[in-house]
């Protein structure tokens, strides 16, 4: 599949896959997307307190560095795991501009180490930042009440159905603790109503700059 790295509206880039006509990221802000679906809807809604993150398409690394950085602003203790099924090439991390973009020069070994990083072995980030990458395929999650917020950030419905479907929602379900979290950029209703199926309460939040919507799921 062709893959290009595209500069968004916001300054930073991301990766399109031209054969799907798919980003990694909004083509209206990359790091805007991140800030506002996963920071403001998900991570800002637990202070003082450790964090456990389950990340559901690692990706660029954009998330997790971006999650680091909060932590260290935050001094919120977290241990971070991205699940990646096909990771970026090397030649791919180094055109991403998060580093410059996010004003973290002093922080860009950290973004290095996230990729770098050997899989499936948790490394120490900060005092604050345990992380660990896991290449897998999302329909083989089958961990258990293990965290407290899911970033869920498949690539969309219109060309992957099939990780947005009730069978994946209920591996997600299963691996929140009681009271998780699960916040997505998807807005979609057939993927309301399968995570109704499995038990989520489900909130539509205002989305991110270029998108009216956002689904945030909530455990019971």
């Amino acid at each position: 599949m062709k893959r290009e790295i595209i500069q968004t509206l916001d300054g930073s880039t991301t990766i399109h896959l031209k054969d799907w006509d798919e980003c990694y990221h909004s083509k209206h802000g990359a790091i805007q997307e991140a800030q506002h679906v996963f920071i403001k809807n998900g991570l800002s809604l637990f202070e003082n307190t450790q964090v456990s993150i389950l990340e559901i398409g690692f990706g660029t690394g954009l998330n997790a560095f971006i999650t680091f950085l909060e932590s260290k602003k935050l001094k919120l203790p977290i241990d971070y795991v991205g699940v990646e099924a096909y990771p970026v090439s090397s030649e791919e991390v180094l055109c991403m501009n998060y580093v410059a973009e996010l004003n973290a020069e002093n922080e860009a070994v950290v973004f290095e180490e996230m990729h770098k990083s050997n899989w499936n072995e948790k490394i120490i980030l900060s005092p604050d930042f345990k992380f660990t990458k896991r290449k897998q395929f999302f329909d083989t999650i089958d961990d258990i009440e293990q965290f407290d917020l899911i970033y869920f950030d498949a690539f969309g419905y219109r060309v992957q159905p099939e990780l947005w479907s009730t069978a994946i929602f209920q591996r997600m379900f299963n691996a929140l603790k009681p009271k998780g979290k699960l916040v997505t950029y998807a807005a979609r209703g057939v993927v309301k109503r399968s995570m109704i199926e499995v038990g989520f309460t489900v909130e539509k939040l205002a989305g991110p700059p270029g998108k009216r919507e956002m689904f945030r799921a909530s455990k019971p």
